[in-house]
């Protein structure tokens, strides 16, 4: 892995001396030493095994999920972007070029068994996170960046469901796959996100009327309400209407939407969408912000949150320092408890449980930050990832923001990407001449075998 050997010296010190914790002093503006963040992305890193001699490239391990996978190397663009630290870019590019597959979607077959709306939109946004970046292309013979995200929004488009609930996308891609029959707004919120983004990235007016679409759908349903809670999900009844609303509010959901209203906000400049961004914003504020510091209200608190819970405000954290960069009216709230956040996660990098954790000794990342600088015993990819978040984070104030097609993008689109019909992977594909061929000798083979056999047994 390049650049693991450069960044096990730095962090364990040059002659093997061990780091009881990071450094986490910070100046005004919340900034830390190089070395604590790049002290926390080795750490990350000694988690991954894609680029290990027979792995697939862009999995993680069990018991991390496919879209974890995604996620983490969408954080680990930002860290290259804030910090300039190219040490795994190689990796970075490996795996979403090999993860987008064959068909260039971010639909590999070896995904279709678990493969939801929500999974293949994480892959999706750390595209579009490269392309706004401006992150290092791929060889031109292999997919785009601009083009991957394109031909995932062009999937959603062709699953939006206007039979059950009005509208909306389902949690599940098949309906084999448990799930299939909950709409929830993960999936939706990719679904917005991405759309947003491309509209500010392209200005191509189709995006951005899917994404006032997706939201307003989100509202009328009421996963949006009046208050700007964002709530989890809602299963379709037996008349189709949506009822049984999960009324869970998740950092990822609040976020997610935060984040592609400012980026509408930022393109359009609509009091309508300032409003969406003041709304959300102020309701986080309220639900996921404790001493200053982000939490997950709904499960920290208690020691209940799993491995994908564990992740989720991470992403809301990254997403609140782009949307200061993108509705600078917001900074003023959201800088604050970025440096308190950063200060508090960075505490909390000083564990060294006794399995597990190949980074530095006394640098794993645990999970709550409330702890006052204490290592909560919870090790794993998505404390150690969502501590990176929080640690790039403050970076993001004195930062360029992110890039579209008019102010120096670079990755290349395919508007038309993902608009063929998706295969159902249950049907059988049509009998072609060469499968009649091959039937007929093994057939054939067949037949002489059991001649064979049979005048064997009546000499014998």
């Amino acid at each position: 892995m390049k650049g693991l050997v450069t960044r096990a010296a730095l962090a364990s010190g040059i002659f093997g001396q061990a780091v009881v914790a990071l450094d986490v002093k910070a100046d005004d503006n919340g900034k830390f030493g190089s070395g604590t963040r790049a002290t926390a992305a080795y750490g990350l890193m000694r988690y991954y095994t894609g680029n290990n001699t027979g792995d697939t490239p862009g999995n993680l391990p069990d018991p991390y999920y496919w879209w974890q996978a995604g996620a983490m190397f969408g954080t680990l663009v930002d860290y290259w972007f804030y910090t300039g630290d190219s040490s795994y870019n190689d990796e970075i590019l490996q795996a979403i070029v090999h993860q987008a597959s064959d068909t260039a979607d971010f639909m590999p077959k070896n995904q279709t068994r678990t493969e939801g709306n929500d999974d293949q939109g994480f892959w999706a946004m750390t595209a579009m996170t490269a392309a706004e970046n401006k992150f290092p292309n791929p060889p031109t013979d292999q997919p785009q960046y601009l083009a991957l995200v394109q031909a995932v929004f062009n999937q959603y488009t062709q699953r939006w469901d206007v039979d059950d609930c009005g509208g909306g996308l389902r949690w599940q891609i098949f309906s084999f796959n448990n799930g299939y029959t909950y709409k929830n707004s993960i999936s939706n919120g990719c679904f917005f996100n991405v759309a947003a983004r491309l509209a500010r990235y392209t200005g191509n007016s189709t995006y951005s009327d899917w994404a006032g679409k997706i939201f307003e759908w989100e509202q009328k349903v009421g996963l949006i309400s009046k208050t700007w809670d964002v709530f989890d999900g809602v299963t379709i009844a037996t008349d189709k209407s949506c009822k049984n609303m999960d009324l869970a509010q998740w950092t990822y959901n609040a976020g997610i939407y935060l984040h592609g209203a400012a980026n509408m906000y930022n393109m359009t400049q609509d009091d309508a969408w300032k409003q969406r961004v003041d709304g959300i914003l102020k309701e986080i504020m309220a639900r996921m912000v404790k001493d200053n510091v982000v939490y997950e209200e709904f499960c920290e608190a208690r020691k209940g949150c799993n491995n994908d819970q564990q992740s989720f405000k991470g992403y809301l954290v990254r997403w609140l320092a782009q949307t200061a960069q993108l509705v600078p009216s917001t900074r003023q709230t959201i800088a604050p408890v970025l440096r308190s956040t950063a200060q508090a996660a960075g505490a909390a990098c000083s564990g060294s449980p006794a399995q597990g954790f190949k980074g530095a000794a006394g640098t794993a990342c645990g999970f709550s930050w409330l702890a006052k600088g204490a290592f909560d015993g919870i090790a794993g990819v998505p404390p150690q990832m969502s501590a990176l978040a929080a640690l790039i984070a403050p970076l993001a104030e004195a930062g360029q923001g992110p890039a579209t097609a008019k102010t120096g993008g670079t990755s290349k689109g395919d508007p038309k990407a993902g608009s063929g019909k998706q295969e159902d992977p249950r049907a059988l594909k049509p009998i072609t001449t060469g499968d009649r061929v091959a039937a007929g000798f093994m057939t054939l083979f067949l037949i002489v075998g059991a001649v064979g056999s049979t005048a064997f047994m009546v000499k014998s």
